[in-house]
């Protein structure tokens, strides 16, 4: 197996000034890195909702109308514990408790997925190798999508302008019912090993997965009707899957993103880690403060790449401090205003490798 690429060693201050300022943002302010009090309000009002909406669709059995309404917002209700709930707890950012994080980290278990894979996959591959083909696994849609330069470019790909939404739409049930299982099966992200799982973390992913299985699947179908279930759990997964891959998509796979690959002789990138996602990371309107919200602030997708334990509640103020910076030494800063100029740019990305 080969080996994850180097990064080349900081010939700047850059990277370490940066830090300094954001610890002395947060020492100055006295505030913690962690989420604060309308985060938990945010994430119980989330949860709950989700919970609402279940209990809707599976035993009172609303107008076909309405329950298909209901699937596509318990799908953006799904994504947005995700964004929100799961991927701050699964940082460490979520609370200041660590059993506060670790129960955060869960909802994403009960959702179908597993945040021991997560956490290799997110928080180890993509964050320490983000747009390094053939080593984050976020740029693997193949045979389907060419996400960058570097990927091998088939006849179907003149088209991905026009069908990657089913595409992305895909994921969470890709995600849930097989790519979880490869990983668990391969004990491996891409080329990366997983860390050794221990008696209670096999436990937790057949567990919960077998939850899923009798909340999800068995239940409803026992309640509705396999024909009614199988309509409603699509609709439902094709939009939790095209909300979720959408706003990390709009992050890396852009025009003006970079996507570079290791020398060949000494398996070292150019950049050094921080100069390195600046390079391959952008951010998106992040004035649009409902936006925010429904997804985390992940629109602020520089900030958290850059300081992944502070939660996403913090990132408009540290972004400040950070453009400042940026600005100082001539580090690039990437960001799309408004949400449909980085959807075109995204959109422009996939037409143009898709004939090039």
């Amino acid at each position: 197996m080969k080996a994850t690429p180097k990064f080349s060693k900081s010939t700047i201050s850059f990277h370490q000034d940066l830090k300094q300022r954001i610890n002395n943002y947060f020492q100055e302010s006295s505030i913690n890195k962690t989420g604060d009090n309308p985060l938990i309000v945010k994430a119980i009002l989330l949860v709950v909702s989700f919970i609402a909406l279940y209990v809707f669709l599976v035993f009172f059995t609303p107008h076909w109308a309405i329950a298909l309404l209901g699937c596509i917002l318990l799908g953006a209700l799904t994504a947005s514990i995700g964004f929100n709930v799961m991927h701050d707890g699964a940082h460490g950012s979520f609370s200041k408790h660590p059993w506060v994080n670790s129960l955060a980290g869960l909802s994403i278990n009960f959702l179908g997925a597993n945040v021991f894979m997560w956490k290799t996959k997110h928080n180890v591959v993509h964050h320490s190798f983000t747009n390094v083909e053939g080593v984050d696994d976020d740029l693997n849609a193949r045979p389907f999508l060419r996400l960058c330069q570097n990927q091998k470019r088939f006849k179907i790909h003149r088209y991905q302008h026009l069908y990657f939404f089913f595409t992305y739409s895909l994921l969470y049930l890709y995600w849930v019912f097989f790519t979880d299982y490869k990983k668990y099966v391969l004990r491996r992200v891409g080329q990366v090993p997983i860390q050794p799982m221990k008696i209670q973390d096999h436990i937790s992913f057949w567990g919960f997965k077998l939850i899923h299985l009798l909340l999800f699947i068995a239940l409803p179908i026992y309640m509705v009707g396999f024909s009614t279930f199988i309509v409603g759990f699509l609709v439902y997964g094709l939009a939790t899957g095209l909300f979720l891959t959408t706003v990390f998509q709009l992050a890396h796979s852009l025009e003006e993103t970079e996507f570079p690959l290791p020398d060949v002789k000494t398996n070292s990138l150019e950049d050094e880690w921080a100069i390195h996602q600046f390079k391959t990371t952008a951010n998106f309107a992040t004035s649009n403060k409902i936006l925010s919200w429904f997804i985390g602030g992940l629109n602020h997708q520089v900030e958290h790449h850059l300081f992944p334990k502070i939660s996403h509640v913090h990132y408009p103020a540290i972004s400040k401090i950070i453009k400042k910076t940026c600005a100082e030494y001539n580090v690039p800063y990437l960001e799309h205003p408004k949400l449909r100029l980085a959807f075109a740019s995204h959109y422009r990305h996939l037409k143009g490798l898709g004939r090039e």
